[in-house]
């Protein structure tokens, strides 16, 4: 159930749509939050909230990861740690089960596999597999087959990777409904990626990227029926 208090609602939506937040200062009636990615915990946004309703809801907490207090009665019926879950080959990967979109979910229930957490691939492969899941409506999984492609890359590269990634999260984020996240990552995504319009390797088309994200972004902001953004193309 939604919170008639906007600062609850926001930060309800935020976590619903599987974003992050931790509280950055607490006062006697005033609150500032900062408001993250689900994957690499980049601040997205800040929300500063004031009055009783929003500092209850916090209660103790301190970040998203912390426990509710109302869910403590609940605790000793509360599955205990799962061993770390790995593939077929033995690779590790999240034992988190997680919708189409990367939204956790419920120990136990059926997800979608996510991409190994070791994921190895050369340049080439990293562009070809991230576009067939993007093609495939998964933004969440080819966020990681970017992400792993950026902390793999040379230095010369890594703010273009990071770029990638930023623009696939802002996709998945546009998907789930959460227009704040996926206007400011397109946004900063473009930012990272034109600094390589003219002189992009492997051939990623990045002037036709950052033209894209920018035109997406302006399309989203404020619309939340504007998720359903059609894929790109990230190569030439």
């Amino acid at each position: 159930m939604r919170h008639d208090d906007p600062a609850v609602a926001q930060l309800q939506h935020w976590q619903d749509s599987g974003g992050r937040w931790r509280v950055l200062t607490r006062g006697t009636d005033t609150v500032v939050i900062t408001l993250l990615t689900c994957d690499t915990g980049e601040e997205v946004d800040r929300l500063t909230g004031t009055g009783a309703d929003l500092l209850a809801y916090l209660g103790e907490r301190n970040s998203s990861e912390d426990d509710d207090p109302a869910a403590a009665d609940d605790s000793a019926r509360r599955p205990q740690p799962a061993a770390r879950d790995r593939d077929t080959t033995g690779r590790p990967r999240n034992a988190r089960p997680r919708d189409a979109l990367g939204r956790p979910l419920r120990p136990g229930a059926t997800g979608v596999p996510t991409m190994p957490e070791d994921l190895d691939l050369t340049p080439a492969d990293a562009l070809q597999q991230a576009q067939r899941l993007l093609d495939d409506g998964l933004p969440f999984h080819a966020h990681e087959v970017l992400e792993a492609a950026w902390k793999a890359a040379p230095d010369d590269e890594r703010e273009l990777w990071r770029g990638l990634a930023q623009l696939a999260v802002g996709l998945t984020h546009a998907r789930r409904g959460n227009t704040t996240g996926a206007t400011r990552l397109l946004q900063r995504s473009a930012e990272r990626i034109n600094a390589y319009e003219h002189h992009a390797p492997h051939g990623i088309a990045a002037g036709r990227l950052c033209a894209w994200a920018c035109e997406q972004a302006e399309r989203i902001r404020g619309n939340p029926h504007a998720g359903n953004v059609a894929m790109p193309r990230l190569t030439t």
